[in-house]
């Protein structure tokens, strides 16, 4: 039996492109494996709160030294930590706001990446080395291979950077592009392009939830 750690990023509660696929996902690995358990946290609807001092000073401090504040901070930084590290595959969902990761994501990410539990230095070895994660992205614009602003995606590059080479992972990565034409101004005529992209990340996502339950 496998556990599921599903993370979405995206603030928005309908329409969002990241939290569908995501839903595509669930709903094929559900099928597939009805006796796993999921943990889910919605960072766009329950942001966690930012990394503060409090919180960065307390990974160097002893658990007796440190302030009501350091330990409160730690706390929430410990629990994070310990809700990735309990899972055997993660499912990230993440839409690109100007250019990245939105904010309740890197704000995530800033709380989890903690040294000993999640974050290896040295030649130590990573905690989640080898494990799956599957990132399911949503681009308003076209970030796809070959194109105009493809060099300009800090979205996609980024997570794998930190989820395979800082934490060792296996990371997987589906992306939707255009997902706003037929809502902006100006992208109109790529409706059809838009629609092909999201058909075929759909495809890639059902694939690779039945690809990965066959591991488990």
């Amino acid at each position: 039996m496998a556990h599921l750690l599903h993370i979405d990023s995206s603030p928005l509660a309908t329409g969002s492109t990241s939290k569908a696929l995501g839903q595509i996902f669930r709903r094929v690995w559900a099928e597939e494996q009805p006796q796993d358990t999921v943990a889910y946290r919605d960072l766009g609807l329950n942001p966690v709160p930012y990394l503060e001092e409090a919180g960065i000073h307390s990974q160097f401090i002893p658990e007796h030294a440190r302030t009501p504040e350091q330990s409160a901070a730690r706390a929430l930084r410990d629990e994070l930590a310990a809700e990735l590290v309990a899972a055997d595959t993660v499912l990230l969902g993440a839409p690109i706001y100007n250019w990245t990761v939105p904010a309740q994501l890197k704000t995530w990410i800033d709380q989890v990446t903690v040294a000993g539990s999640v974050l290896a230095f040295g030649d130590a070895p990573k905690p989640l080395a080898d494990r799956p994660v599957t990132i399911l992205l949503a681009y308003g614009g076209d970030f796809r291979p070959g194109s105009e602003d493809e060099k300009y995606d800090y979205l996609g590059p980024y997570l794998r950077t930190l989820f395979e080479h800082t934490l060792g992972m296996k990371a997987t990565i589906i992306s939707a592009h255009l997902t706003i034409a037929g809502k902006a101004p100006g992208l109109d005529h790529l409706v059809d392009v838009a629609a092909e992209s999201l058909k075929q990340a759909e495809q890639e996502v059902e694939e690779q939830a039945r690809k990965l339950a066959t591991q488990f």
